[in-house]
């Protein structure tokens, strides 16, 4: 029994829900590593991997990776032991990756801008040995990793991606390897492992607290990945971008193991556009995910040669503006949307949507084995197509509990085992398909006065105005009715005062309990670390704001 099901800290699928996977031919009966090691077999010649520092053929991806398990093994690192990533998008970065599981080691996808509050509780949580670091960054990580391990109950090695001698550089463990005993080491390894135990823990992506532990096994986590990239239609020829931190859930599940479950090649670059885009259009990419922070991407003037092998844009992480929409069919390119999370359900607008689904929804679910039921929030009683409920969903790679959580999982499951989200969706149909659409979070209703108001709504209605290049809408304190809307608002130009939005919203015909009452304007709207809206930050400020105002008799900004 692996380490990472010690205290009952693990929740298992339920026998008759992963028998039925199982038998569905959904789960496999190998280990990622397995799994990754049969395409490099099946396509040894082709790129697997091309980031800013190099490129890897599956055959040479394999060899390293190979390498750096036997090194691992060398150190002492027992399979099952937890090992955090704190690294960027690079090919070394990938290599590390299938080097800890192929040492049957449990990658942990924090994220490079983590800090002691966040590394500190999760590294205790799941029994940490070892932190990887990538060397050079401008925070130190390699201290910082140093100073985490002092008096830590089990983090035993700092590894380190890079040149810097206070960590063990996993170059080094990988030199002098010999092939044929590294491979036999990393099957024996991979022998011992239950293809239903955990391979990979993921992290909640909430705003409030340390981020909850989302365990990620390999035959659930890898058909994920394969069921994604059939989705779209890819082959060994694709070739796949990706912009967006890799040891991340999507980078993960929609870039790596996608493109190398069938062969296919991951070009790699960092957030910076500046980097990536030309990388893109050396490298012919033809598919390409473009999260919330880079929908300002088509405005680069380094895109259209980036865009020129393009066949799909896939958008993610925010409502798509309409503006956004035309403007890539202006460009000849076919658009869709993803939406998911971590803990596993993922929706999309594949090809054969219509454009309506497409600009519109999120799409249907990847699996026809995923169960989604929208919910009147705070029960189980399922609304009408049409009504906005809450999205809960159960299937075959959505997590039946977080990790050491059972007082937070027993009111983030229904009595069935549907996860509940937290997002506000709507079936809605078109062409005789039903679609969802994410119509907010639970957590973003104003109640104004009793009048509850969403948030994201109002956030679409206000990206419709030509001069609103990006949204954030949070309560505001109110002695009389509660809480109001306001609208912190990033403009092309000159700001946006209250009777030009008023203006707007009745042009919309929008009902005016929903109009918003207050407007602030920002250079940028903030993010958490995981690159979502950081909105309780945002509203701690207005509230502030209001408070300071109130005391001194002042008015609400315009």
């Amino acid at each position: 029994m692996s380490t990472t099901r010690r205290g009952g800290a693990l929740v298992d699928f339920p026998p008759e829900r992963a028998r039925t996977y199982r038998e569905a031919g959904l789960w496999g009966t190998a280990t990622i590593a397995d799994e990754f090691h049969r395409t490099a077999l099946a396509h040894p010649d082709r790129d697997a991997v091309v980031a800013p520092d190099g490129r890897a053929t599956y055959r040479e991806l394999d060899a390293r990776s190979d390498a750096l398990a036997a090194g691992l093994a060398g150190l002492g690192l027992r399979a099952g032991e937890p090992v955090l990533f704190q690294t960027g998008n690079t090919l070394a970065t990938v290599v590390a990756w299938y080097g800890v599981l192929k040492a049957g080691l449990v990658p942990v996808a924090t994220l490079a801008a983590h800090r002691g509050h966040e590394i500190g509780e999760i590294s205790r949580r799941v029994g940490a040995a070892a932190h990887l670091v990538e060397a050079g960054r401008r925070f130190d990580l390699v201290g910082f990793a140093l100073d985490q391990g002092s008096d830590h109950p089990s983090l035993r090695h700092v590894l380190v991606v890079g040149d810097d001698p206070r960590g063990t550089a996993v170059d080094t463990l990988a030199a002098g390897a010999d092939p044929a005993r590294a491979r036999a080491l990393v099957d024996g390894i991979q022998s011992g492992i239950d293809p239903d135990d955990v391979a990979v823990f993921q992290l909640s992506g909430g705003t409030t607290g340390v981020p909850k532990v989302i365990p990620r096994r390999h035959a659930e986590y890898w058909y994920n990945a394969a069921a994604y990239a059939r989705s779209w239609g890819w082959t060994p020829g694709t070739r796949v971008a990706h912009l967006i931190p890799v040891i991340h859930n999507a980078g993960i599940a929609c870039a790596l193991h996608a493109a190398h479950s069938l062969g296919a090649c991951l070009v790699l670059g960092p957030p910076d556009l500046d980097v990536s885009l030309p990388l893109m259009a050396r490298e012919r990419a033809t598919h390409v995910l473009l999260g919330h922070g880079h929908f300002g991407a088509v405005e680069h003037p380094g895109f259209p040669a980036a865009a020129a092998s393009l066949t799909q844009v896939v958008l993610s992480g925010a409502k798509v503006p309409p503006a956004l929409f035309a403007h890539l069919e202006g460009l000849g390119l076919w658009s869709g949307q993803l939406f998911g999370m971590g803990e596993g359900l993922l929706l999309t607008t594949r090809p054969g949507a219509p454009r309506a689904a497409r600009a519109e929804t999120v799409g249907t679910p990847l699996s026809p084995y995923d169960e989604i039921a929208v919910l009147e929030p705070g029960t189980e009683t399922e609304v009408s197509d049409g009504e906005v409920g809450e999205l809960c969903c159960r299937g075959p790679y959505t997590l039946p509990g977080y990790f050491a959580a059972p007082e937070h999982n027993a009111r983030a499951f229904t009595s069935d085992g549907f996860y509940r989200t937290g997002d506000l969706a709507a079936i809605r149909t078109i062409d005789g398909q039903r679609y969802v659409s994410i119509e907010g979070r639970i957590k973003d209703l104003i109640n104004r006065g009793g009048e509850k108001v969403n948030a994201e709504e109002v956030e679409l209605l206000l990206l419709r105005h030509p001069r609103v290049t990006a949204v954030a809408v949070v309560a505001m304190p109110d002695p009389r009715l509660g809480e109001r809307t306001c609208a912190v608002v990033v403009t092309d130009g000159a700001p946006l005062d209250l009777d030009e939005v008023r203006r707007h919203f009745a042009a919309l015909d929008v009902a005016k309990f929903k109009w918003p009452e207050r407007i602030e304007h920002v250079d940028e709207i903030p993010r958490t670390l995981v690159g979502k809206t950081d909105k309780k930050r945002l509203q701690a400020e207005v509230a502030a704001k209001v408070g300071a105002e109130s005391s001194t008799g002042a008015g609400a900004r315009s």
